[in-house]
C-alpha cells in the first residue's frame, strides 16, 4: 500500500519569486520564464523582472542603506557570517540546484557551494579591518590631525556574472554589503535559481529587509533602467557582455556612478580587496591640535 501511494504523489514544485523589501513578491508584470538545465531540461519558471520591479528595488534599497551603513562593522560582520551559517545548513539543497544550473557533477557542485560558504565567511572577517588597510591617520605640515577613513558609497547595482551563477554571484554580492552598501541584484538570466534560493537564506539570517534585493529576468532589461536610475550611486558589470557593458557604462555616466568594468576572474582564487574598496568613498576630516609650543611641541 505504501509503495502505491509513493508512486501516485505529485510533486510539489517550487514557485520562485523574487526578493525586494525584505519580501517575496511575484514580477509586477507577471512575467515568467523557463529555465532549464543544461541538457535542455525544464527546471522551474522564473520571475521576469520588469523596469517597475527595477525601480521598487532601488527604493527598497535607498531606504534600508540609513541602517545598514549606519550599523557598526562588527555586527555587519556577524550577520554575513550567519548567512553562511545558514548555507550550510541548506548546503544539500544547494549542491542541487548548482550542479542542475551549471551543469556540473554533484561532487563539483558541493565544490561550488562549499567554496561559497567560504566566501561568505572571508568577507564577514573584513568587514571591521577594511577600514585599517585603507583609512588612517595622514602626515601633515602644521598643527592637525588629518585622518582618512571609508565610506559607503550607497546603492550598488550588481550585474550577477552569467556563468558562475552562485559562486560568482555571492563574490560580486558579499563585498558590496560587506562594507555598509545596498545591493539590487540582477540574476544570471540562464541559471537564476540558486540565486532566487539565496534569497530565502537572507530573509532569514538577519539581513535586514532591503539590504539586498534580487531580480531576475532578462538581464539588458532590468539592467538597463538600474544603469540610468538617479539613485543608484554604483554598478558592478561583472555579468555583462562587451555589447552591453558599453550601454551601461553610458548611462552611467549620466549621474556619474562608480562603474566596476567586466573583467576575467578565477572565483575560486581567493579575493583581495579590490571588490570592497571599488565602492567606497574617502572621507577625510582635519582636526586642530593646538598651537605649537616653542619646543615644537603641540597638544
Amino acid at each position: 500500500m505504501s509503495d502505491k501511494s509513493e508512486q501516485q504523489r505529485l510533486s510539489v514544485f517550487k514557485t520562485y519569486k523574487l526578493y525586494v523589501g525584505g519580501k517575496f513578491p511575484r514580477s509586477e508584470s507577471g512575467r515568467v520564464y523557463e529555465v532549464t538545465d543544461a541538457k535542455g531540461n525544464w527546471l522551474a519558471n522564473a520571475p521576469q523582472s520588469s523596469r517597475k520591479d527595477a525601480r521598487d528595488a532601488v527604493v527598497a534599497a535607498r531606504k534600508a542603506f540609513g541602517g545598514w551603513s549606519g550599523a557598526t562593522a562588527y555586527n555587519r560582520g556577524q550577520v554575513l557570517y550567519r548567512v553562511a551559517e545558514m548555507l550550510e545548513g541548506r548546503r544539500d539543497q544547494f549542491v542541487r540546484e548548482v550542479a542542475d544550473a551549471e551543469g556540473l557533477s554533484k561532487s563539483k557542485a558541493a565544490a561550488v557551494v562549499d567554496a561559497t560558504i567560504d566566501r561568505w565567511v572571508w568577507y564577514a572577517g573584513w568587514t571591521d579591518k577594511i577600514a585599517q588597510v585603507i583609512g588612517g591617520g595622514n602626515p601633515v605640515a602644521g598643527p592637525f590631525f588629518n585622518l582618512s577613513s571609508p565610506e559607503p558609497t550607497g546603492v550598488v547595482a550588481v550585474v550577477a556574472p552569467q556563468e558562475s551563477s552562485f559562486l560568482g554571484l555571492v563574490s560580486v554580492l558579499a563585498p558590496v554589503i560587506a562594507t555598509g552598501n545596498t545591493a539590487v541584484v540582477v540574476a544570471s538570466e540562464k541559471a537564476p535559481l540558486p540565486a532566487l534560493s539565496l534569497a530565502e537564506v537572507l530573509a532569514t539570517s538577519d539581513v535586514p529587509g532591503g539590504v539586498v534585493n534580487v531580480l531576475s529576468g532578462r538581464t539588458a532589461e532590468i539592467a538597463k533602467p538600474l544603469a540610468a536610475h538617479q539613485d543608484v550611486n554604483a554598478i558592478d558589470l561583472a555579468g555583462a557582455d562587451d555589447e552591453l557593458a558599453k550601454e551601461l557604462e553610458i548611462a552611467a555616466a549620466d549621474n556619474l556612478k562608480r562603474v566596476l568594468r567586466p573583467q576575467p576572474v578565477d572565483y575560486f582564487a581567493t579575493p583581495g580587496t579590490d571588490r570592497m574598496t571599488a565602492f567606497l568613498e574617502t572621507k577625510t576630516v582635519w582636526h586642530p591640535t593646538g598651537s605649537l609650543g616653542a619646543s615644537g611641541s603641540s597638544y
